[in-house]
């Protein structure tokens, strides 16, 4: 926090001198004032005039980020004569207005930042985990002046990914022309994803043992009794192995929809 807003909020200067010397606060800059507890990201943009945004922004409100690509920070001005050494600087102006001290930037700029820094899929990922989240919705993004490639993101965006996974599939499986619906009802249960009306999706999560892979297991043939075909599949072959998992997609959407299990009457003996 700056020295002057605790001045004026009626700390003394001498008060302020009294708590560093006994180590209850620092002084990570000239003008500044942080407890013990300030992490090195924030005391880092404190030093340098920088603000924490993009993906180091998303990860700190627990967003889906998929990999650690460092620190990433914007500059307060274009004119600035800033070198932040082994991390990423964005030089892009803000959609939203900063306050004049802030260290920690919007979410609103942060996502502006991850749409042109990420690929299509990891940034829409982050994006729908923001929206899923409540700290934004499409409605107020689409009143900022976003960039080009942000405007695009947010007209895929939907807050119904319960997880940084459904955003991969969902945009992989449309990509192959196929009709997917998100959050979808099916006999009486919440699917992650239904597939030309009748191929469910799942994703496997940690989760996926003992009780609740017996209780899987039970819906897996009420589907199939019903005539709905169904795939699993968790992280590793969403993220490393999806060749594989498109793959089974086509195969059987090609094969066509399951024919439901009909009960054959007992022959009457003659």
């Amino acid at each position: 926090m700056r020295s002057a807003e605790l001045i004026a909020r009626g700390y003394t200067a001498h008060a302020l001198k009294q708590a560093c010397a006994a180590g209850a606060v620092s002084r990570p800059a000239r003008g500044w004032i942080g407890l013990p507890s300030l992490d090195s990201e924030l005391r880092y943009a404190v030093q340098h005039g920088v603000i924490l945004t993009c993906v180091s922004l998303a990860r700190r409100h627990r967003l889906w980020v998929r990999r650690d690509s460092g620190c990433h920070f914007a500059v307060r001005s274009r004119h600035a004569h800033v070198r932040v050494e082994q991390h990423k600087l964005h030089w892009g102006r803000a959609v939203r207005r900063r306050e004049p001290w802030a260290v920690l930037d919007s979410i609103e700029n942060a996502l502006n930042y991850v749409a042109t820094c990420e690929s299509p899929e990891d940034a829409l990922a982050t994006w729908e985990s923001a929206l899923k989240a409540g700290l934004v919705t499409r409605e107020a993004l689409a009143r900022y002046p976003l960039s080009g490639v942000a405007r695009e993101l947010l007209e895929q965006c939907t807050p119904f990914s319960g997880s940084g996974l459904e955003s991969y599939v969902k945009r992989r499986v449309a990509s192959l022309g196929l009709t997917i619906v998100a959050q979808a009802w099916v006999l009486g249960h919440r699917v992650d994803f239904l597939i030309e009306g009748w191929l469910v999706f799942e994703i496997d999560g940690s989760t996926h043992t003992g009780e609740q892979r017996d209780r899987d297991n039970r819906y897996d043939t009420l589907l199939e009794v019903n005539g709905y075909g169904r795939i699993r599949a968790g992280y590793r072959p969403v993220m490393f192995e999806w060749p594989r998992v498109q793959a089974g997609i086509m195969d059987l959407i090609s094969q066509g929809q399951p024919r439901p299990w009909c009960r054959t009457s007992p022959q009457k003996r003659t």
